[in-house]
């Protein structure tokens, strides 16, 4: 296969890997940041020493995801960014609000903690919504109709469900007694809203674009791809029993909500890769039009080789090394 059509493709799919493992690791820290007004004050200490040591790196991702996109694809990134300025303003207007009270609260006196607690959930709120606005966006083709805003609302609700749910699964791993039965509770409470956003946001895609429609509702495609829905609707029906049967994740299995969570968001990139593919801009732009020069994504693709497995490698150091329950942080 020629340099000029594989190299393309090599950088979408680590673009979109990049992305998942962002939506995944960088998710539950947005989403025990939304969950943090629900705990008791010490339990909000043991909250944040369960992200402490992840969230910086958690965010490396959505960085490499970025970077590919304005290396590989610079006039898609150009489109993309210049459309979508304000949620991406926004949206780094509260990572940054999360990062500085993240910061602030382990050194603030007692009387203003409470309110770097607040910025922390009003940056990870803000954050989410902004990613799911951006996500929305994305999906009609960066066209800003009034039904297309609509949906984009849709998905700005429905991601930041998913990433308290994914919060409160990684709380199950990371903390016991009272504050996993709150973990437990949050989750049975967000489970069933997130699966009615995911499902109004299946029906809604292919109603706002075509494009999608035409690739999941034509024969013989369609049967092909008939996997991906019943799969998800299993592990979904699975993660709920998880949820209101309670045996199994008490029984040393608490990581099982987060892996099926995983498996669940693997199904939708998966799906939306395929909604999507060839296309980087929907209706407008495929990955090939959008390349960078081939010289120019040759020299990029050695520093990519090198790059992405070693975050991974790091990445992997870092949850093993941190692995275990978490305790409250004791600051000098």
């Amino acid at each position: 296969m020629a340099l000029e059509i594989w190299l393309p493709l090599f950088f979408a799919g680590a673009m979109g890997l990049a992305l998942l493992i962002y939506v995944v690791l960088d998710g539950y820290d947005l989403g025990i940041g939304m969950l943090l007004p629900l705990a008791d004050e010490d339990e909000k200490d043991v909250m944040v020493a369960a992200i402490g040591p992840f969230w910086d790196a958690n965010e490396t991702w959505i960085v490499l995801g970025i970077g590919i996109l304005l290396i590989a694809f610079p006039q898609a990134h150009g489109i993309i960014l210049s459309t979508l300025y304000i949620p991406v303003t926004v949206m780094l207007m509260g990572l940054i609000l999360r990062g500085i009270a993240f910061d602030f609260r382990a050194k603030a006196v007692s009387h203003r903690k409470q309110m770097w607690n607040n910025l922390f959930f009003a940056g990870s709120l803000i954050s989410s919504l902004a990613q799911g606005w951006m996500l929305g966006t994305y999906i009609t083709g960066l066209d800003t109709g009034w039904i297309n805003t609509l949906f984009s609302g849709l998905i700005a609700i429905t991601l930041p469900a998913l990433y308290i749910l994914l919060g409160a699964a990684w709380l199950l791993i990371k903390t016991e007694h009272a504050l996993f039965d709150k973990a437990l509770r949050w989750a049975k409470t967000s489970i069933l809203p997130m699966g009615l956003a995911l499902l109004l946001v299946s029906i809604a895609t292919p109603l706002v674009s075509s494009t999608i429609a035409d690739k999941w509702f034509s024969f013989p495609d369609s049967l092909w791809l008939l996997p991906v829905p019943i799969l998800s609707s299993l592990i979904y029906g699975a993660l709920i029993w998880l949820v209101f049967d309670t045996r199994v994740l008490r029984s040393k299995a608490e990581w099982l909500l987060f892996a099926g969570l995983i498996a669940l968001c693997l199904l939708a990139a998966l799906g939306l890769a395929y909604s999507i593919l060839p296309d980087i801009i929907i209706g407008q732009m495929d990955i090939w039009e959008s390349a960078a020069s081939t010289a120019s994504l040759l020299f990029t693709f050695w520093g990519t080789a090198v790059v992405l497995p070693t975050i991974l490698i790091y990445t992997f150091f870092v949850y093993r090394i941190f692995r275990g329950k978490a305790t409250a942080l004791k600051y000098d």
